[in-house]
């Protein structure tokens, strides 16, 4: 087992140790009055590889996320519409597996999964197999048309309806309104529900089909030329390859805003050449997102957002066991020792060789600090983290007191074997909010 620490992007890196110990680095400073609202922003691109070459784009899709929620928190938006509005910056990328672009299935269709919580309501809203409606839409690989597509270009903004119309109490007749739906429910309700579908033939890009196509080859030989029990073992092995960490972009982000309320998200395509059908950790409670403002025993507020191989999150319910942990005094350690007992060794994967995913976890509490009792505010303190068994995980972070977003590509140390070893870096931020 090894684990890795650093301090933030740009600083001295200090040696990985077993502990995976590491200070933290500092974002941004104190504001003065003239802020209008406080708050903080971190996002992820999918842990998964992210390559050098597709590093700058990685980086700038994650910076636009982040400066959307910030002027979001800057006009005064509440934390679960400004993980929304960084949601959607991030599925309209054609560089993530999330909404447009995201990974094909076996039938050559995309289904997509997203869900978001509210900290301060509790209340939670996913979809899941969120197919593009079609009319012979998949894609042919002998003949390489395609038919027409049309369906909802940003599942995110399904969640949150399904979210923001839980909030408003029982349905006719007594009816227990939903807050997760899939396939074609989820696409009917959110048309019935104002979201607009996406123009035909749009969903799918020249990278996802070429996956496509390359990845239904291999599956293709591999019938062909393997007697039953060899395709057995070849399928398996081909279905590794094909949902390796290359494949795993889901995204997501984490959020608090200037009231100190939280909120989390994650929306993905899931994984490439997935079955129809398929639900990933994106849409299942405590599995893909998890929020929860501080009551009662909890000290802090606590958000968290996952990414990686779905099966891996959903059996470990990692969103909800790093919310759990991030109670203790040290959230570095408690989020290193979830990982790893809780994930990497979890015995619910104990037949699994290679344990693949990442987490970005934020939480805060207000501060009265005496040295500060003359000035009229209140200190929010943010920690956060990311730490990822993957090759890589892109991340990106922002507070309303930085002038702009800080984005890095974090990567195991070299040595380290991804699904095996872990990475874990972070920062802290304190934020000046008015006195209410």
């Amino acid at each position: 087992m090894e684990a890795a620490g650093s301090l933030g992007p740009g600083e001295p890196q200090p040696p990985g140790t077993a502990e995976g110990a590491a200070p933290m680095n500092r974002s941004g400073g104190e504001t003065g009055s003239e802020a209008k609202s406080v708050g903080f922003v971190l996002v992820h691109a999918g842990a998964g590889y992210h390559s050098e070459s597709k590093a700058k784009e990685y980086k700038q899709v994650c910076k636009k996320a982040c400066q959307k929620a910030i002027e979001k928190l800057q006009a005064g938006v509440l934390a679960v519409d400004v993980v929304t509005a960084a949601l959607i910056e991030l599925e309209d990328s054609p560089f993530t597996n999330a909404g447009m672009g995201s990974n094909l299935n076996l039938s050559g269709d995309i289904e997509c999964d997203a869900s978001t919580m509210d900290g301060k309501s509790l209340n939670f809203g996913a979809v899941g197999a969120l197919r593009v409606e079609s009319s012979g839409s998949w894609v042919d690989v002998r003949s390489e048309q395609r038919g027409c597509w049309e369906g909802i270009k940003n599942p995110i903004l399904v969640a949150n309806k399904l979210l923001s119309e839980a909030q408003k109490g029982k349905l006719s007749a007594g009816r227990i309104p939903p807050c997760f739906l899939v396939g074609e429910g989820a696409y009917k309700w959110a048309v019935d529900h104002g979201i607009v579908p996406y123009p035909p033939d749009m969903m799918a890009t020249k990278f996802s089909l070429s996956a496509f196509r390359k990845n239904r080859r291999k599956l293709e030989l591999a019938e062909k030329v393997e007697t039953e029990m060899i395709q057995t073992k070849k399928r398996r092995e081909v279905s590794e390859n094909t949902n390796d960490t290359a494949s795993l972009d889901t995204v997501g982000a984490v959020v608090v805003d200037h009231e100190g309320n939280v909120a989390a998200a994650v929306s993905s395509g899931g994984l490439a050449m997935k079955h129809p059908g398929r639900v990933g950790q994106a849409a299942v409670y405590g599995c893909g997102c998890w929020a929860e403002n501080t009551s009662g025993p909890n000290v802090y507020s606590t958000a968290v957002s996952t990414s990686g191989c779905g099966e891996h999150l959903v059996r470990t319910m990692l969103a909800r066991e790093c919310s759990v942990a991030l109670q203790a005094e040290d959230a570095h350690q408690a989020l290193l020792e979830t990982m790893q007992k809780k994930f990497i060794r979890s015995p619910f994967l104990a037949h699994e060789d290679s344990v693949l995913g990442g987490v970005i976890v934020l939480r805060c509490c207000k501060c009265s600090l005496e040295s500060e009792s003359a000035i009229n505010t209140q200190p929010l303190l943010v920690e956060f983290l990311w730490s990822h068994t993957t090759e890589s995980m892109c991340v990106g972070y922002m507070s309303t007191q930085d002038g702009k977003a800080k984005t890095h590509i974090s990567r195991l140390p070299p040595g380290a074997v991804a699904g095996q070893s872990l990475a874990i870096e972070g920062g802290v931020c304190r934020l000046r909010s008015p006195m209410t």
